[in-house]
């Protein structure tokens, strides 16, 4: 798994997206066991039916709140993961860990409850979900942005912002 994006390429979406994060998430259950994890979530565009998408996995692991976090970093490090920080984004804590070629690459994120990254995933996956055109024209957006930024995840992602958050500042969550 790597955090750090190198080509951007928008496929079509697949089923096996699902069974793959299903994969992960029993992994990380496994790992977690006895420690209080309220839940392991897909989020990103891999977690909307019907979107295409990078091949790549996000998932957060929702916490009850902060104090939880040196358990589960712990825990995470014990089997290989890499403490990475919070990439920038305050209380989303990301992890890497080195997995084989046969398996999907992976975000992993580690957030409370009440973080708001966590939240505006949330709300951003539900809302696609539910809204088929804003669904098309996220896609429409990613395939674009995909052909003017083929080498380059930073620009491909910063792109994205402007039209992520038109959604959120509709939204209450």
């Amino acid at each position: 798994m790597s955090i750090h994006t190198k080509k951007v390429e928008i496929l079509p979406y697949d089923p096996q997206w699902r069974q793959q994060f299903q994969a992960r998430k029993t992994d990380l259950a496994r790992i977690l066991q006895g420690l209080p994890i309220l839940a392991i979530e897909h989020v990103g565009s891999t977690s909307v039916e019907g979107l295409a998408a990078k091949a790549i996995l996000d998932i957060d692991v929702v916490l009850p709140s902060r104090e939880v976090f040196p358990d589960v970093r712990r825990r995470l490090e014990q089997v290989g993961y890499r403490h990475e920080g919070d990439l920038g984004i305050a209380g989303r804590e990301a992890f890497d860990r080195p997995e084989p070629l046969e398996t999907m690459a992976y975000h992993l994120y580690v957030c409370a409850q009440d973080n708001l990254a966590y939240r505006e995933h949330i709300a951003f996956r539900d809302y696609l979900r539910t809204h088929e055109p804003a669904r098309m024209a996220y896609q429409s957006l990613k395939i674009l942005l995909a052909q003017q930024f083929p080498r380059d995840a930073e620009a491909y992602c910063q792109s994205k912002t402007d039209f992520i958050r038109g959604i959120l500042a509709g939204l209450s969550f």
